[in-house]
């Protein structure tokens, strides 16, 4: 199996765990609210980081010096569009939420072909054009009033490929499990303060509530998705894994309506299809003439 195979087949297999993300959230945010259930979801995978860099003795690679301006940058740039999603959920729907992430594959093909000045293929402008109409269909209700929560999940998604070049770099100092424990150790404190600051305090009761909803966030999103996730970017491009990722925003539609009983908006499903297609025409290879 070639290496760009693998990369495929795990991004399949996340997009799955990944499209369980928001309804899980939605969950357990209803108990202890949006900072905590990220919070309370870093401390369990922290665990779960320090006992497979133990086992597989990854932590030898935190002593390479040249790694970490690339951890500390994706450390910065991952908690932070943590944050603004975790915030965004408060306000908005799980079908929303994926579909809005999923604009991550126009934002890194404007960061990484327009703004870097390769040639625009006549394909990838109308794949780009499509996606911008999608996204103002769903963003944009009929009431002119604007959901913030919509509006913050756009600029996590904006900030997406930052954070995606960054462990892709990182990545060719350390193995995925590192990137991750490093990133979950340093950000922990961050989201922490804030969930003191801006939430009120939560009961034992709610937590254990909470607590089974975390615990799949943490082992099946923080851990077993990212660990895919860092690896697939290191066989395939960041634009093809962000395309890939087209999987999610449908699986999370139908998840959510039999387990939220969230049923998809007529403009939500008008606005699903040009973000779908547009991201397939943007990731289409360029003919060489």
């Amino acid at each position: 199996m070639t290496r760009e195979r693998e990369g495929e087949l795990l991004m399949l297999s996340l997009s799955v765990l990944e499209s369980w993300f928001p309804i899980l959230s939605i969950v357990a945010m209803s108990y202890v609210g949006a900072l905590h259930t990220y919070m309370y979801s870093l401390v369990i995978a922290f665990f779960f980081y320090m006992a497979i860099m133990y086992k597989r003795e990854r932590f030898k690679e935190l002593k390479n010096r040249a790694a970490y301006k690339d951890l500390l940058l994706t450390t910065f740039w991952i908690t932070t569009i943590f944050i603004l999603i975790f915030i965004g959920m408060r306000y908005t729907t799980a079908g929303n939420m994926a579909v809005i992430v999923f604009l991550q594959v126009l934002f890194s093909y404007l960061y990484f072909n327009v703004l870097g000045k390769e040639k625009m293929d006549k394909l990838h402008f109308i794949g780009a054009i499509l996606m911008v109409v999608g996204a103002l269909i769903i963003l944009i209700p009929d009431d002119m009033q604007f959901n913030k929560g919509d509006w913050l999940i756009l600029l996590a998604s904006a900030f997406a490929p930052i954070v995606n070049l960054y462990q892709k770099r990182a990545r060719e100092y350390c193995s995925a499990e590192t990137i991750l424990g490093f990133r979950t150790v340093v950000g922990f404190p961050f989201v922490a303060v804030l969930a003191y600051i801006l939430e009120p305090a939560v009961t034992w009761e709610d937590l254990m509530s909470a607590l089974p909803y975390i615990f799949l966030i943490a082992t099946l999103i923080y851990v077993a998705a990212k660990i895919m996730w860092i690896e697939a970017l290191n066989r395939i491009t960041i634009t093809k894994l962000s395309t890939m990722l087209a999987l999610m925003p449908l699986s999370t539609l139908v998840f959510a309506y039999f387990y939220l009983g969230e049923v998809p908006e007529l403009r939500q499903m008008m606005g699903i299809i040009p973000v779908l297609l547009g991201g397939y025409f943007i990731t289409k290879p360029v003919k060489v003439q």
